[in-house]
């Protein structure tokens, strides 16, 4: 599991580290609140939860002091992890601005 968050690919791994947990994850939501649908638990014990908010507050810091957009990096590699760019396009095809 990723420690630490310093780098924008930081940030990317992070996000794919949550999408390979199994996770369907927003930026803006707390970890506590994620519960595993199929047995009503909480998908993250608290200790696991505070860890990944923690995480969380670093890709914000790390995305601010970038000029890069948090939730297009999210949504990107979200997209690309679950295949789903073969389907909609990725914010940095849709914004090259952002690039």
């Amino acid at each position: 599991m990723i420690t630490k968050i310093e780098t924008a690919e930081d940030v990317k791994a992070f996000a794919k580290q949550l999408i390979t947990e199994g996770v369907s994850f927003h930026p803006d939501d707390d970890f506590n609140d994620y519960v595993n649908l199929e047995e009503s638990i909480p998908t993250y014990s608290k200790e696991e939860a505070d860890v990944r908010n923690g995480l969380m507050n670093k890709c914000f810091e790390v995305c601010e002091k970038e000029g890069i957009d948090i939730y297009d990096v999210a949504l990107e590699v979200s997209l690309i992890e679950t295949e789903m760019d073969k389907f909609i396009p990725l914010p940095s095809q849709t914004y090259p601005e952002n690039n």
